[in-house]
């Protein structure tokens, strides 16, 4: 299904009318249908830059077509096209340069796009594709369902983006231009075959009158070189569109690789594992830290015989980083591509310190070069380099395949910076996290134990959170939560919640639902946006026993190891979150614990996964304890946290042994 909009709302013409554009345009041939390449575009966007919306979009004169998207509704998602009238996209093609809004609804040129009412749209960000000649084919955009202040490193990482979906735009615009050449080769020599058959029926012609034999053989010579000429056009034009269709899937398949793992040595080590074989024999990647000293070595062949050579190349260099730091220094002067054409090893056998690198070299042939700087997008610096090598007696490198040598070096210069933000963020998130989560009371016959784990994704910020603190009567408080969100807001909120918590239970001798239903109460007396599940409990000695009285609010059921072995779990009938709608009361659950038992208290990502249900998980915790229960206190914890399954979501527990 198309949007439709106001006809009245259709933009000024002149931009989007362009003939040039529209050519361009059409030679991507994107359609109303989705595109692979695009939706992984998007995908990337989407995690880099944490919105809910990021779109790759097309436009015409009359439309604009989504062949890459993350997070439209339906049933946009399916038809990938929309009126004008929709489009927040159309002013960056209009005005050429990227376009930020914090709020839609507050900007003269956004404020009656019809996006705002059917999509929820609050928040714009777009950055321009071009084509080869400059001109604004479409967009790489982003979009937030609440008002976002975007902030510059989040523009500078679209437009770098955008620059790399421009590259992908341009190589399809050139195969799409190779196919016409093919086409009009194809038409030429149908156009000959039609001229050699004239000649051979004016040969016919000739036999009946010698006075045209020579006239007819002339005129077949010429048909046959045009027909020869016409077949080298269409090979070469096949020739053309099957190399632009190669390096255009090569590029794809090295950013997907790049973005798949946050693990710089992986990435680059793929790289050069993918990049052997097709864009050369061989491949050598080194990288500098910012200090300037070698943070990655790695070599490739395309014949996993040579292997070994490789690997005992990348060691031989790695113990040789005077060499490599030069290497990388020639790269920084030169800014550009630096190629050598039949150079062979004499160029290392010159220095002792290379002698043994001279000598690899010699076994896997050195016939020509190409130094492709790896550029650092925000310092504009090279901070390594991609040596791309051929074996003698191979052709030079052509300038198609050293323009894509040259994007390969800045597609990982875009993982490196993506890799040291992303090291900072998660570095300074955890400590933010850690910084929140109290330090467990000493307690008598109580051993207490807990762990937190940061989700494996993202700055690994959450709303997780755990406490314990001894009451003056001598009980002892325990708590469990998990704040909606996993960014900073969510751990906000999550101190938030946990200091209401502590400030309203302590010195009060209140059961556990009445807590948690002043709490629902104060979050919503105090305009405290958060929505959270949580298990409280009150637990005391009871003669010889324990006495354990809790409260649960949505939250996964806790888990009691008795001391003969047997697991059970404490299932109630489910609550609401907290936060959401103010109850007068909440039910208070009592059980009675016999000394030398353990009662777990855990979030969800110790039980959760996409493709399982909850009880699964629950059943897995079980058998942990079961099993494991005799262990330390410690090393139960870390055998729970190994049976987890790794994901997105952050896990927070609380151990408590009594004796």
């Amino acid at each position: 299904m198309v949007l439709q909009g106001d006809l009245a709302a259709r933009p000024s013409r002149g931009v989007l009318d362009d003939p040039d554009r529209l050519r361009s345009v059409r030679r991507l041939a994107v359609g109303a249908r989705a595109d692979a390449a695009c939706d992984r575009i998007a995908a990337l966007v989407e995690r880099l830059v944490d919105v809910p919306v990021a779109l790759v979009t097309v436009i015409d004169a009359e439309r604009q077509f989504v062949p890459g998207q993350v997070g439209l509704p339906e049933p946009l998602a399916e038809s990938r096209e929309m009126s004008l009238s929709h489009s927040f996209c159309r002013h960056v093609v209009e005005d050429g340069r990227p376009l930020a809004i914090s709020d839609v609804r507050r900007d003269p040129r956004t404020r009656d796009n019809l996006s705002i009412r059917d999509l929820g749209a609050v928040a714009y960000a777009g950055a321009p594709l071009t084509d080869p000649d400059g001109l604004v084919v479409g967009t790489l955009a982003v979009m937030d369902r609440e008002p976002r202040e975007w902030t510059p490193s989040e523009i500078a990482l679209l437009a770098d983006l955008a620059e790399v979906c421009s590259s992908e735009v341009g190589l399809r615009i050139a195969r799409a231009i190779a196919e016409e050449a093919r086409g009009s080769a194809e038409e030429a020599r149908r156009t000959a075959e039609e001229s050699r058959s004239h000649a051979e029926e004016a040969r016919r012609t000739a036999e009946q009158s010698r006075s045209h034999a020579e006239a007819a053989k002339h005129a077949a010579e010429e048909a046959r070189r045009i027909a020869e000429q016409s077949r080298h056009g269409a090979e070469e034009a096949r020739r053309l569109a099957e190399s632009a269709h190669d390096q255009l899937s090569l590029l794809g398949e090295v950013t997907e690789a790049l973005a798949a793992t946050m693990d710089l040595d992986e990435a680059l080590g793929r790289l050069g594992r993918m990049v052997a074989g097709r864009l050369a024999d061989w491949c050598f990647v080194t990288l500098a830290d910012q200090s300037g000293a070698v943070r990655h070595v790695s070599a490739a062949h395309r014949d996993p015989a040579y292997a070994p050579d490789a690997a005992r190349l990348a060691d031989l260099a790695e113990a040789a980083p005077h060499a490599l730091r030069s290497m990388i220094l020639a790269a920084q002067r030169a800014g550009h591509l630096v190629h050598k054409d039949d150079p062979g090893p004499s160029v290392l056998r010159g220095r002792p310190a290379l002698a043994g690198i001279a000598e690899i070299a010699d076994r896997l042939g050195v016939g020509s070069y190409l130094i492709a700087p790896i550029t650092a997008p925000v310092s504009g610096r090279a901070v390594g380099v991609v040596v791309l090598v051929n074996e003698p007696g191979r052709p030079p490198f052509d300038p198609a395949q050293e323009w894509t040598a040259a994007e390969i070096g800045r597609r990982a210069g875009l993982a490196v910076d993506n890799n040291r933000l992303y090291g900072r963020q998660r570095h300074v998130a955890e400590v933010l996290q850690h910084s929140m989560l109290t330090e467990l009371p000493q307690i008598p016959g109580v051993e207490l134990f807990a762990r937190y784990l940061p989700a494996e994704a993202g700055a690994a910020v959450g709303g997780d959170w755990y406490d314990a603190f001894a009451q003056p009567d001598g009980s002892v408080m325990l708590a469990v939560g998990d704040v909606s969100g996993h960014d900073i807001e969510a751990a906000a909120m999550m101190g938030q919640v946990r200091n209401l918590v502590r400030g309203d239970a302590y010195g009060r001798d209140d059961a556990p639902g009445q807590l948690l239903a002043q709490l629902d109460r104060a979050l919503h007396g105090l305009r405290v946006p958060a929505a959270a599940t949580a298990v409280l409990a009150r637990l005391w000695r009871d003669g010889d026993d324990y006495a354990v009285a809790f409260a649960n609010a949505g939250h996964p059921p806790p888990v009691l190891l008795r001391r003969n072995g047997e697991v059970e779990v404490w299932w109630e009938t489910p609550e609401p979150l907290l936060g959401l709608i103010p109850r007068d009361g909440r039910a208070t659950h009592r059980r009675r614990v016999a000394a030398g038992s353990t009662l777990l208290l855990y979030t969800d990502g110790l039980v959760e996964h996409p493709a399982r249900m909850i009880d699964e998980g629950i059943a897995r915790v079980r058998a942990v304890l079961r099993d494991c229960g005799h262990l330390p206190g410690e090393e139960l914890c870390t055998r729970l946290i190994d049976s987890a399954h790794r994901r997105a979501d952050d896990i927070a527990l609380l151990l408590i042994r009594l004796s």
